[in-house]
């Protein structure tokens, strides 16, 4: 962190994807004893990628959706994410967050150790997207990427909440360090 210049929590977020696609999950549900449950589940390979930053410190969250996890599809949203205040992102080592596409992206990068989710709060965030989310049937991708916008804006919303899932005190005792 201090190599890059991180002074302070404003501006610095953590980030991931998510696939969100029509390939449904059974989830566990409450019925008597011995009672056989049928749940519908949807089986269709179509999917978006969900981008999502969070700061959980500030209890701020932005998010925009691309179509694969190539580079050049993901730059554009972390170009567009600087005009939003991102001045530093940290996420994981994943193929589509480097390369030459991010040569004109003004943010600050810093890379986590690979399979590492338990040190990146986006991951939390996206625990708390997919359990209200899963389990349903859409019809259509469309259907799907407006109930997690749906979910996403009343997070956003709730800044407090943002903080207690992903303002880790680790996070917040490493930022505190860097002013000292």
């Amino acid at each position: 962190m201090r190599q890059v210049g991180a002074g302070g929590s404003e501006g610095v977020y953590w980030a991931d994807e998510m696939r969100v696609g029509l390939i449904g999950q059974v989830r566990r549900v409450w019925a008597p004893r011995g009672v056989k449950i049928e749940q519908t589940v949807e089986y269709t390979y179509e999917w978006a990628y969900l981008n999502l930053a969070v700061n959980g410190l500030e209890g701020q969250i932005i998010w925009d959706w691309t179509e694969n996890m190539k580079a050049a599809s993901i730059a554009p949203v972390v170009r567009s994410w600087a005009e939003q205040g991102v001045e530093i992102l940290v996420w994981d080592r994943a193929p589509g967050h480097r390369g030459n596409a991010y040569e004109a992206v003004p943010v600050k990068r810093i890379e986590q150790p690979p399979y590492s989710p338990q040190l990146n709060p986006a991951e939390r965030i996206f625990e708390y997207l997919r359990q209200r989310i899963e389990g349903r049937v859409y019809g259509s991708l469309a259907a799907k990427q407006a109930a997690v916008e749906a979910a996403l804006q009343q997070l956003a919303a709730d800044p407090d909440r943002v903080k207690s899932l992903a303002g880790w005190d680790w996070i917040r005792e490493s930022i505190e360090a860097l002013s000292s």
